[in-house]
């Protein structure tokens, strides 16, 4: 068995739709990145890349190349899974939570869960949500941020 770690911070602008755990979330801001910015699930991505030694979601999907300008972080993720069975892993758990101050994610998650263990091949999959209570940042509503941590393991041969 592995465990995994991931972490995913963007700052929220007026221009960009918003994206979490692959659902678009009624909002008046979005997350500024190269892609989608679903900061769930790159957070995801990297606690599975990490677990099995693979370094991190910009080495796999550089913000450099044009071909992941504005992609569905739901590729992503695909593309992660897809790394971690040629490696041998199946995944036993994710533990994911999002913070921000705004908008309000719990009516979110099950859509979220739903995604995520579509693509995953798993139901172990656990999302939270907090906020930051007005602290830093996040707390005045300028970024989002989420942190995973995963439980994989190698499948019998």
């Amino acid at each position: 068995m592995k465990i995994g770690f991931g972490y995913d911070i963007h700052k929220l602008v007026k221009s960009k739709p918003l994206y979490l755990g692959g659902v678009r979330i009624p909002s008046n801001k979005g997350l500024l990145a190269h892609s989608d910015g679903d900061v769930l699930l790159h957070s995801i991505c990297d606690s599975l890349l990490g677990a099995v030694g693979l370094g991190d979601i910009g080495m796999h999907f550089p913000n450099s190349d044009r071909k992941y300008k504005n992609i569905s972080s739901l590729i992503l993720l695909e593309k992660t899974y897809n790394l971690l069975k040629k490696q041998g892993y199946k995944i036993e758990n994710i533990d994911s939570m999002i913070v921000a101050q705004e908008p309000k994610i719990s009516p979110y998650i099950d859509k979220m869960k739903t995604n995520i263990s579509k693509i995953l091949k798993s139901q172990n999959i656990s999302i939270k949500a907090t906020t930051n209570e007005g602290v830093g940042d996040i707390g005045k509503g300028k970024a989002i941020c989420a942190y995973t941590v995963c439980l994989i393991q190698r499948k019998n041969v």
